[in-house]
């Protein structure tokens, strides 16, 4: 298996990138190509004193897209940037999966017009994980689409339903639909028309409303949304998650000799907590829906995120889980769903 990794990607390419696949290969059973500008990459590589190998090369990109380009405008404009390049390699068979870190639009935009999307979604979406009483949550779309309509979030709920099941290890993953009340008359029109929809679904099993406070508290294992309330959702987590644990540590600083000893107490359970709650635990967040398996990071994604994005990567193509999506997609007809939408 073979992972294209774009390494001029993020707030700390290429070093963190490159440090993050050469953990990736030592660690798991995949090769990785890292993806940019050769002599940047090639410097880290030595830097770290490892040497190119068949599991871990370099496929030159002589062009970035940064983080204030339009993503469309430039994936067309720049042929030879680092993430067109790494969807490229898919695209033709050279690779099995992409890692992209930076500019979430420019990523989806590279997947789109690379990929292509599987036949019968009309719109990807990033599926997010998300720690919770009883484990993950799985949000999507957390980003992809700001206007979504009824057929989307259908496919949006088949898509998650696999991911859990197939990437998480659920057997049958429970789906919500985030509203802001549990009877099924609850919501805007678009919770209004979706409702119904997704109780018509076999492949999924659909528990119904769920609220906000269900997705930590881990209610479903699958909570569905548009992409504008769904990112705003995952922003306002990491910044109250940010919120909370510089407030203990400021307030144990500000206490005296005895609570200081009892945080030292306490010291390995707080250190268990931070990493349930650290997203480069999870790597990266998976694009579904298109031709592939495309993994998409946070922009300040350090070596520890990208590797396990890299192992995240290497699970969806070992589990064929855009070969699952596309045949629950074919079996519920969903293209049906236009005329409803």
């Amino acid at each position: 298996m073979k992972i294209a990794v774009d390494a001029m990607g993020g707030d700390y390419a290429p070093e963190e990138v490159v440090i993050g696949a050469i953990n990736a290969v030592k660690e798991y059973k995949l090769d990785v190509v890292l993806v940019g500008d050769e002599t940047k990459i090639r410097k880290v590589l030595q830097d770290q004193h490892v040497k190119e190998s068949e599991r871990l090369s370099i496929a030159h990109a002589s062009e970035v897209i940064e983080m204030g380009e339009h993503p469309a405008q430039a994936i067309r404009k720049k042929k030879d940037a680092s993430i067109v390049v790494a969807t490229r390699l898919a695209r033709d068979g050279k690779c099995d999966a992409v890692v992209a870190p930076g500019s979430t639009g420019a990523a989806v935009a590279a997947a789109l017009l690379g990929l292509g999307r599987i036949k019968g979604i009309e719109r990807p979406c990033i599926a997010t994980p998300i720690p919770s009483k009883r484990g993950i949550t799985v949000l999507l779309d957390s980003g992809a689409n700001s206007n979504s309509k009824p057929k989307h979030m259908v496919e949006a709920a088949i898509m998650g339903s696999h991911y859990a099941k197939y990437i998480l290890g659920i057997e049958k993953p429970q789906i919500g639909l985030l509203n802001i009340g549990e009877e099924a008359t609850k919501g805007n029109e678009l919770c209004q028309q979706t409702y119904p929809l997704l109780e018509k679904l076999k492949t999924i099993s659909f528990y119904g409303n769920v609220e906000g406070r269900d997705i930590p508290n881990g209610t479903v294992d699958v909570v569905v949304c548009d992409g504008f309330v769904g990112n705003v959702i995952l922003k306002f987590g990491e910044g109250l998650g940010m919120f909370i644990y510089q407030l203990v540590r400021d307030a144990i600083k500000r206490s005296g000799f005895i609570a200081k000893l009892g945080a030292m107490a306490i010291y390995p359970a707080l250190k268990s907590l931070k990493k349930q709650l650290d997203f480069t635990e999870y790597g990266g967040a998976p694009l579904l829906g298109v031709n592939g398996s495309f993994i998409i990071c946070h922009g300040s994604s350090k070596a520890k995120a990208i590797k396990n994005a890299i192992r995240v990567a290497g699970e969806l193509v070992e589990q064929d889980v855009t070969g699952h999506i596309r045949t629950s997609i074919e079996e519920e007809e969903v293209e049906q769903y236009d005329s409803e939408s």
